[in-house]
């Protein structure tokens, strides 16, 4: 079994094609997208449009709920920007998807934590900025959720590539793809905190499940044209997304 892993594409349609252009020419059983998938001033329709199409598993991330609530009042510029530009079916689309999903061998599927979108999973935030979470505190972050199945937790929202096996039975590998869409961004939830990729790469992860239900997982750097994005960022006035896409440094 191998399942591709993509999260955090953030309209960046020339990012999601070379990704699954890059899937298709290594190979895999399944698709699975961790969510944040429209908002930015990138390509929101055009990528609806492609992912729609492909009808792959699919969660929404806090940016799905963030977009939709610009219905009902003002949101962040990325989640307006992405409203104004869909159409009423592919909100319409936003609005099926799960918070969460569990697929078959033992593998849970979520965007931050089981149990919040805003939330990290592999990572923790203080007033000393974003660190790297500890076994024992990501243990916790599962504890209502991973049940003794769970061979593989996947999730996204922090934009970083990395994966911690848990030492505690059951031993749940968690993996986090990176972001196919955004390599770089700065938020104040929690505290004022930096992520980046290093790089300006595409990213994903590709894993795979041998006879013993044991991982092996890549995480995969695509290039693409990512000046391409960060001139479109850059025309729609977002000049601090232009300069995380060309870079993937804050």
């Amino acid at each position: 079994m191998r399942i591709a892993a993509i999260s955090d594409i953030h309209g960046n349609l020339p990012a999601l094609n070379a990704v699954l252009a890059d899937i298709d020419r290594r190979g895999a059983d399944l698709i699975v997208n961790c969510g944040d998938i429209l908002s930015g001033p990138l390509w929101p329709r055009e990528t609806a449009e492609v992912l729609m199409a492909l009808h792959l598993p699919t969660i929404a991330g806090n940016h799905e709920r963030q977009l939709l609530h610009c219905a009902v009042a003002l949101g962040g510029s990325g989640d307006v920007f992405a409203y104004e530009e869909t159409t009423a079916a592919q909100r319409a689309w936003l609005g099926t998807l799960p918070a969460c999903l569990t697929l078959e061998g033992g593998v849970q599927v979520c965007h931050g934590r089981p149990d919040s979108d805003l939330d990290y999973l592999l990572e923790t935030v203080d007033t000393t900025g974003s660190r790297p979470a500890t076994p024992i505190e990501v243990t916790r972050r599962l504890a209502t959720s991973a049940g003794q199945g769970t061979s593989l937790v996947l999730c996204g929202h922090s934009h970083l590539p990395r994966m911690l096996q848990l030492p505690q039975a059951p031993h749940t590998l968690c993996v986090n793809p990176g972001s196919v869409g955004l390599p770089a961004f700065d938020d104040d939830h929690i505290a004022f905190h930096i992520h980046q990729a290093g790089t300006p790469h595409a990213r994903y992860a590709l894993c795979e499940r041998d006879t013993r239900n044991a991982w092996t997982v890549a995480l995969i750097a695509v290039a693409y044209d990512w000046q391409a994005a960060a001139d479109r960022a850059s025309r729609n006035g977002a000049t601090d997304w232009a300069r995380w896409l060309a870079t993937g440094l804050v």
